[in-house]
């Protein structure tokens, strides 16, 4: 059985995994690993067919998150990032005993656009498919520019991504296309309502992706989550704003 690329440090006695958004990998999470690794087991992934754990075909939302199980903790926090957001949600929804509790970061139950519903319209994602197989490294690269947008730090934090990418082999056009279609197709809003374990939901304020209008949204939806939109941040807040962030999660896990 092919395994994972998990990497697992720090100084704490409770778990937290974080999970990477699209296109990218664990290397994404090098700000803020030290700050966290001094309060949490820390564990770092590649998610299937990203980064180092090469040789996974492409997957649906259900296998990656049956692909994470084997290597993962009993129990942990569970953080994911974007499309990562989308893999732990599904996870806590599948094994809400493997979860202590659950982090979206910049993430969304649902993606798309929908009738009274703000996202990405599905044409924009179908247009990435498309350029993908005529362009791959400058697809990757426009839609890791689209999440620093609006930021003061926004050349600084592109480059930042951009270089989590270089340093590690590429994803495949077809691995980059099935995320594609979960970030496309996947509608978690009914299914999380039944979610009965503590979850913090973190947004940037200056997100181009996941726009800010659906925290409140997800407030009235899911009374019992907890919803914080990040000022001044876009749709990577780690990265632009490590300290904020960290604390954020240290608190809500106190």
């Amino acid at each position: 059985m092919k395994q994972l690329y998990w990497q697992t440090f720090g100084q704490g006695d409770r778990h937290l995994v974080l999970l990477h958004g699209w296109g990218l990998n664990a290397s994404v999470w090098h700000g803020i690993s030290d700050r966290l690794g001094s309060h949490f087991c820390l564990h770092l992934v590649d998610m299937p067919g990203y980064g180092r754990s090469q040789g996974f075909p492409a997957m649906s939302l259900d296998e990656m998150v049956a692909s994470l199980l084997p290597q993962a903790p009993d129990k942990a926090i569970w953080l994911g990032w974007s499309l990562g957001g989308l893999v732990a949600s599904r996870l806590a929804l599948q094994h809400p005993d493997r979860v202590e509790a659950l982090i979206t970061v910049a993430s969304s139950p649902r993606f798309s656009v929908a009738e009274g519903w703000p996202g990405i319209h599905p044409e924009t994602l179908s247009g990435f498919q498309h350029q993908l197989s005529e362009d791959f490294q400058r697809t990757v690269e426009r839609f890791l520019a689209l999440q620093t947008l609006g930021t003061e730090s926004a050349r600084q934090d592109a480059r930042a991504l951009k270089s989590v990418v270089l340093d590690h082999p590429m994803p495949s056009v077809a691995v980059l296309n099935a995320g594609l279609e979960i970030l496309r197709d996947v509608d978690l809003r009914t299914e999380l309502i039944s979610l009965e374990l503590p979850m913090l939901r973190l947004y940037g304020a200056l997100d181009g992706l996941v726009p800010r209008k659906i925290a409140p949204m997800l407030d009235a939806l899911w009374p019992t989550s907890s919803g914080v939109i990040m000022e001044k941040a876009g749709h990577a807040p780690f990265i632009s704003h490590p300290e904020a962030f960290c604390q954020y999660i240290i608190d809500f896990m106190k």
